[in-house]
């Protein structure tokens, strides 16, 4: 992809793919991918289930792929498209690699919804209390993003955590 073909809606487009790639494997419906500049670096989906690690999620896993690829722990310019609004510990994270702008679709609520024991707590109250400069676009593929619920729900092997 060159600069001008990755743009949001493109890069969120990656995340659901490699969230529909989890799902197919047994995981939860969540991914993410990251851009600097031209280059997509990290796209990745959530292993909580398959890893036994309440922390693998989409966008941790994305954040420790894209900072060895860099080989650095900060992305400043970066672009983050995630499936689903980043709960307080991703969005925390998030923050701390000093991403520019996070994009995303489905809504905590929507995770709610589909089950997911989440805190209620948006990523745009995070970025509030925290003073980030983070930021921060809703509803992006939002419809395509709510649908990864339905797919996942629909299989046998689905676990709600």
């Amino acid at each position: 992809m060159n600069s001008s073909d990755i743009t949001p809606e493109s890069l969120m487009s990656l995340a659901i793919a490699k969230a529909l790639d989890g799902i197919e494997q047994g995981q939860s419906p969540f991914g993410c991918a990251i851009a600097v500049g031209n280059q997509v670096i990290a796209c990745e989906h959530n292993q909580v289930v398959a890893g036994c690690d309440s922390t693998a999620h989409a966008e941790i896993r994305a954040l420790r792929a894209a900072c060895a690829h860099r080989r650095h722990y900060l992305l400043e310019g970066a672009l983050v498209a995630s499936t689903c609004e980043p709960c307080p510990m991703c969005m925390s994270a998030l923050h701390w690699a000093r991403v520019d702008t996070v994009v995303f679709g489905a809504t905590i609520a929507d995770a709610a919804q589909a089950g997911f024991h989440e805190l209620s707590i948006p990523a745009e109250t995070i970025i509030r209390l925290g003073n980030s400069s983070v930021r921060l676009q809703s509803g992006i593929l939002a419809d395509d993003c709510r649908q990864l619920f339905d797919r996942w729900k629909s299989r046998p092997d689905a676990v709600v955590y």
